[in-house]
Parts: structure tokens; sequence; C-alpha cells
């Protein structure tokens, strides 16, 4: 709708038929509602009744009649209402809005209709129909995502995804910069050596052009275009330069020849609008740029290029012109037909019988209607220009039937749920590279082995191949190995500090699939080695992975820091397994590890961005080493698990009284402990457990009994000793011993203290 106010005049006009004497501020808001509501054809009726109730035309309301005549796909007579417009003041493009939206929905679904004989409907591409199994064709394997092409200068983004690196470097959020993936790059130059030199050429190109040189430019995609004629963005490429050299009938000729082999390319017809904008067939260059918005209505640029000319072609700058003159007796006439129109709401032929094709008027009698603005005005409201006015439309829309006021189109539902959005047409691919007709370099089968795809750390078959921002790719597990060391590149020594913090390795798509269809043999062998070696790191008795480091006790937490890169690779590789567990043991001076250990359970992980963690965990179990070797630069061993030997009959009852004992003894030590004292010990091992009512139904003893042992001051001699008991009487006798023998020294130094103070 158009931005522009219309006042009413002061003496409240009347409307003729059912609307008569509601005020004129109110039914123009009717209409508005009209029209916002899409109901385009009531709106139009009373615009066009309140127009016949003026004394004078209302610039505003033939704006308004002319669009909702152009969203009710009455095209003549809103070229009509909108040449009415211009005879009151000089028509300015932003106006033209609707009229242009509906001449390019227009102009779609008729090109569209002479293409597949279905009103309404884009033609489908047409599909090769294959088996579900089928193989992917190499090239589109290879191709980038983006724009539909043979991948050239391959980038891996973080998520995995290959692209072209043009495309990366177009996009709208560009992500951290990103070099060539090496190994993709160096198997597209293989395979594909002729296709590689047309985009580097190509590539050339576009840098020159962006260099502003226009002549090198078009020399280097002159030799591209040798080697691949009828490539499209090419072609594109070509013309833009000739467009820019001012090269008009070249650049028609590049962009015809892209919309011949693309009909359906948004950017191929927008280059041809230009070039034939600027040889001055302004007409053509209208029809094109309509075009450009029936594939996409949502480009604004190429709306605003389709209204101006839209307004060079339909409303020169000789009938934007108002005229200042009395009116006459065809002007009472023209508003008086206007009315008795109206009124008898004849509204589907443009005249009345007899006088619908302009001809009843001679040469004479229109040049009289023209000498005065309202009767001009008028004569095009009235549609006693249709017929002229449908021959130029015509022009533009070639091959459609006839256009009546009515629309004769859609024929469908589906096409009359679209008489809401003029222009609202199904949206092709606009990249150029879509259907890329060069066969140039292409090969039926790709010619891949096992030293494409060969990780540079392990120097085998890529397993998981993650592709770094340097370019360079590795098996997963290699990359995370050499990242625990120092965080840069094996290769390049490019920093990767990034990379490590964000712990983003996501797998490369494109070389997982090739490895998959190319080397499906070589990947299974991978995989068997992969899974064989999951499996031994797996086993809980034997290579147990051992953290030589502190004591840990059964059911006691154990946080631990790891930084050592040997450390990492232990628990990464606990994690993956899926095991979660490794052997807690102390260093031991001439056995390297102690005799006995604990059994630790991950329950969480946080990795820093260092690469350092914090690893929660918590004891399960105790177990006796029976040897122990290195793998990897950490300590494994061979296990056998210790369970507490169980009692029955009078022993049991013996050994039930001394757990109640020694249990009350320890919470009493506990409980006199200074404050700040128990405020660490709780902050760092939590709670005490409480007692079990049955001391024999862990393996590995009561809770309280291992809570009150690491919390205890006693040395490492000491502590693992008792680790290694299986007797549950005798681990309580210790414990009660070392709490008598801690109890008489904490006596001992209160008295002490006592002394000294009545002393003093």
């Amino acid at each position: 709708m158009s931005p522009e106010p219309v006042p009413p005049p002061p003496p409240p006009p009347q409307c003729p038929g059912c609307d008569c004497g509601e005020p004129f501020a109110k039914r123009l808001e009717k209409g508005d509602e009209a029209f916002r509501a899409g109901e385009y054809e009531m709106a139009a009726e009373l615009f066009r009744s309140m127009l016949a109730g003026l004394a004078q035309p209302d610039r505003g309301l033939c704006l308004r009649l002319g669009d909702a005549l152009a969203r009710a796909r009455r095209l003549p007579e809103a070229l009509g209402a909108f040449r009415g417009a211009a005879r009151l003041g000089a028509l300015r493009p932003e106006e033209l809005g609707e009229l242009v939206g509906s001449l390019a929905c227009a102009l779609g679904r008729r090109e569209w209709r002479l293409q597949d004989g279905r009103p309404g409907r884009a033609p489908e591409e047409p599909r090769e129909e294959q088996p579900a199994s089928a193989p992917v064709a190499p090239r589109d394997l290879l191709g980038c995502p983006r724009c539909q092409r043979l991948l050239h200068k391959p980038v891996t983004l973080p998520c995995g995804l290959t692209v072209c690196k043009r495309c990366v470097e177009s996009g709208a959020a560009r992500p951290q910069a990103r070099r060539v993936n090496v190994v993709l790059n160096g198997l597209l130059e293989k395979c594909f050596p002729a296709e590689c030199r047309v985009r580097r050429l190509a590539g050339q190109a576009r840098t020159l052009q962006r260099q502003q040189q226009p002549e090198a430019a078009l020399l280097r995609s002159d030799q591209a275009l040798d080697l691949a004629p009828r490539d499209n963005s090419l072609l594109l490429l070509r013309a833009e330069l000739y467009l820019t050299m001012k090269n008009y009938e070249q650049a028609l000729q590049d962009a015809n020849a892209v919309c011949q082999n693309e009909p359906l390319l948004t950017k191929g017809h927008h280059m041809k609008a230009q070039a034939l904008s600027g040889l001055g067939r302004s007409k053509e260059a209208l029809k094109e740029f309509l075009y450009c918005l029936a594939l996409n209505p949502e480009c604004n640029s190429v709306k605003k290029e389709a209204q101006k000319v839209m307004c060079e072609v339909f409303f020169p700058a000789s009938e934007n012109a108002h005229q200042n003159l009395t009116s006459s007796i065809q002007s009472r006439i023209l508003n008086s037909r206007l009315k008795a129109q109206c009124a008898s709401h004849v509204n589907t032929q443009p005249l009345e019988e007899g006088s619908s094709a302009g001809g009843s008027k001679n040469a004479s009698e229109k040049s009289d209607v023209f000498r005065n603005t309202n009767s001009s005005v008028l004569y095009f409201i009235l549609g006693l220009n249709f017929e002229e006015d449908k021959e130029v439309l015509e022009s533009i829309l070639p091959g459609a039937p006839s256009t009546g006021l009515k629309r004769q189109f859609p024929d469908d539902l589906e096409d009359m749920h679209e008489l809401n959005g003029p222009g609202k047409v199904p949206k092709k691919d606009s990249s150029p590279q879509r259907n890329m007709t060069s066969n140039v370099g292409e090969s039926p089968e790709l010619s891949i082995d096992v030293t494409d795809f060969e990780c540079a750390l392990c120097m085998r078959l890529l397993f998981e191949p993650v592709t770094t921002p340097c370019g360079h790719m590795f098996c997963l597990k290699c990359l995370e190995r050499c990242l625990d060391h120092a965080p840069h590149c094996p290769l390049c020594k490019e920093k990767l500090s990034e990379l490590l913090a964000s712990r983003n390795f996501n797998i490369t798509i494109l070389a997982e699939e090739l490895i998959f269809q190319y080397l499906s043999d070589e990947l299974s062998d991978r995989k068997r080695i992969y899974d064989e070696e999951m499996t031994e790191l797996s086993n809980l008795t034997r290579d147990v992975p051992i953290f030589v480091c502190a004591m840990a006790f059964p059911t006691v937490p154990c946080p631990l820091h790891v930084f050592e890169p040997r450390y990492r690779l232990m628990i990464r590789r606990c994690m993956e397994t899926g095991t979660k567990r490794f052997g807690m043991c102390l260093s031991a001076e001439h056995a390297g590890i102690s005799e006995y250990g604990c059994m630790l359970e991950i329950k969480d992980v946080r990795t820093f961005p260092d690469g350092s963690s914090v690893v929660d965990a918590i004891g399960i179990s105790r177990f006796k080493v029976l040897s122990h070797r290195h793998r990897d630069g950490y300590n494994t061993a061979d296990i056998e698990y210790l369970e507490d030997e169980k009692v029955e009959g009078p022993a049991y009852e013996e050994l039930t009284s001394l757990h109640d004992s020694v249990y009350q003894q320890s919470v009493s030590w506990f409980t006199s402990l200074q404050d700040h004292m128990k405020e660490q010990i709780l902050s760092h091992f939590g709670l005490m457990p409480d007692r079990e009512a049955e001391p024999q139904s862990n393996p590995s003893g009561p809770a309280w009994s291992w809570w009150i042992l690491a919390v205890l001051p006693l040395e490492r001699k000491a502590q693992l000793a008792i680790l290694g008991m299986i007797s549950l009487k005798e681990r309580l006798l210790a414990i009660r011993r070392i709490l008598v023998i801690i109890t008489r020294k904490m006596n001992s130094r209160q008295e002490l203290v006592n002394s000294r103070e009545r002393n003093n």
C-alpha cells in the first residue's frame, strides 16, 4: 500500500450503493482493513466507489486502487489506476512495489506454465532414479555442500564439514581462519587435475577482479573457459567483467548463455537485465528483473531496480505531468459513468457492452479527454485504456492467455492459497554452480590407496580422522596424545591452544566417507586392531592402569589433579573403554609400586583449557599387585582383588561387639577434635558414614572404618599394612590401638597445657 495519506474533502461526500452516507474516513479505513485481510477485490471496489464520490480525483486513492487491483491480479486495470495517479503527480519508483511483485509472480507462473503445462508450479529438476544402496558418484562425494561444485581448496570447518575456501570466506558469519585441508587437497589434485586447473584460473580471475584489474581477470577467465566452455560460474564471472568494462553486448551474450543452460538461475537473469539496461533496452531489462523477483522475491536490491525501470517504461516523464486545466464536459461525463459503474457493481469487464475496446472514441475525442487532468484520470480508472495496457503487459508476459479483469488462474486450491502473497513462487537454488555442465577432469572412479589417507603419527590408515585449523589431518587418538605433551601441531608446530581449550575434535566427515567407500577392507582391519586394543585396555585384572600417587581406600572420595601427559592418556583411555576404573598405588623405593592398592572409579572429569583436568574418583575395592610393567609411559599391573574373610557363630558375635565398640570410640575421637580440624576433614572426605547393621555386608568391610583410616594421622606404611588385611577383626583391633595411642597423646598434651596455665 502507498504511504501517501488521503485527506478527506471538506464536504463529506456520499457513497453510492450500500455505503451511502458513511463518512469518508470510515470508508477509507474499511478499504484498508479489507486490503490487510487479503480481500483485494472488495478493497478495490471500495476505493473505486470512493473515487466516484469525489468531485476531484485523489492521487492517494488512485495508488490504493492500483495496489488492490495488482494484488487481485487484475494487472491491466492496476496499470490504469497507476497511470491515473501519474496524471495527478509524478510517480516514484517505491510506489510501484505491489505492481512489480504481482507482475513478477505472473511472469514466473506463466513461464513455468509453458514449461511443464501445470499452472502455478515450478518444474522439478529431473533426477535419475537410483537404488537406495547405489554408491555416491565420485564427483558428488567430493562436491562442496554449499556451491554444489567439485571442492576447490577444501577447508574443513570445526563441525567436520568440508567446503571450498571461497564458500567459507563468502559466508555470513566467518569462522576462525582455517587453512586448506592438505590431505583432501592433494587427493583432488591427483584425481581431477584439469578441473583443479580451471578452478585455480577462476580463483586468480576473481582475485584480479577484486584488485580492479578487469583486463587481466578477463584473460584468466578466457583461459578457464577454454577448458570448461559451459561452466555457468565462469560465464557469469566473464559477464561481470564485461559489465565492468561496459562491454554490454559481450556481457549479454554470456548472460544469455547462462540463462539457456540454467533457466531458473537468479544471477543469470540479473546479469542479463543489467546488460540489457546498459544497452538501453529497458522493456527487455524489466522482464529479466521481474524474472529475478519471481525466482527470489526477497531480493530487495533487484526489486528497487525493477521499480525504477518500470517507472521509466510505463510512466515516462512526459506522462508524469500535472495539467492545471479547468473541468470540461468530458470530465463530468466520465465521472457519471464511474458512479454508474460502481452503483451497478459491474466490475468484471473494463467497460459496459459496446465500449470495451476503447474504439468508440475516435482520435479527436481521446485528445479532448487528455486536455483535462480530471477527465484523463477517470479515463484510466474506468479502464478505457485497457486494450493498450493489455498489449503492453502481454509484451512482457509472452504466451499468456487472455487477461481479463478477473484472474483466469490459478486453477487449483494450492494456487488460491497464494493470493495473499504476490510473487511468492517456489524458490530455486540461486547458486550458478548447481548444474555445472563442464566435464573437465571428470573421472568415472577415484584411484585412492592407503597412502592417500595415512596418519603422519602412527603411519597407519586414518581412524576417526580429525583436521586441525592449520589443515593437517590425524587420527583422533594420535592427535590427543600429541596435545598431551604440547599444544602445537605435530607437523607445522602451529599453536593449537584454542583447539585444545575447546576440545572440538569433530570427525572430518568427507575423509571418513571416502575411506569407508574406497578403503573398506583396510578400514575393517584398522577397526579390528582398534577393537583389540580397547578390549585389552578394558581388562580389569590384567594390565590394569595404575596411578602412582597417594593412598586411597574403598568408599572414600579421592579427587585428583591430572596434568602429566602419561596420566592424561591413562584417564582418557579409562573413559573411552567405558570401564572408568584405574588402580591407585603408593610409590615403592625398590619395587616401583606398592604391594597393595585400591581400585578407583571415575565419577566426573573436568578438563581445563591447558589440557589438565580434575578427576573426581571414589575407592571401590582393594587389590594385591602380582606383577607390573609400563605402557605408553604409565604403570600397569596384573592384580587380584582382596575380600575380607567371613566368620560365623561365636566369632561373628565377638566381631559384632568389637565393631560397635570401635565405631563408638571413633565417633568420640572425632567429636573431641577442634572445630577447624573438623571442618578441614569434612571438606575433603565428607561426612563420616553411619554404622552398618551387618559388619560383613561389604566384601571390603564397613565404610566408616575406611573413612576413619583415611582421616587418622598415620604413616603410609601403617595405612598400607591395614589396607592389605583381609581380617575385619584385625583391622578393627588396629584401629582401636591407633585411637588409644592418639587419644593418650592428645590427653597428655592437654594436661601439659593445663599444668603450664596453673603454674603461670
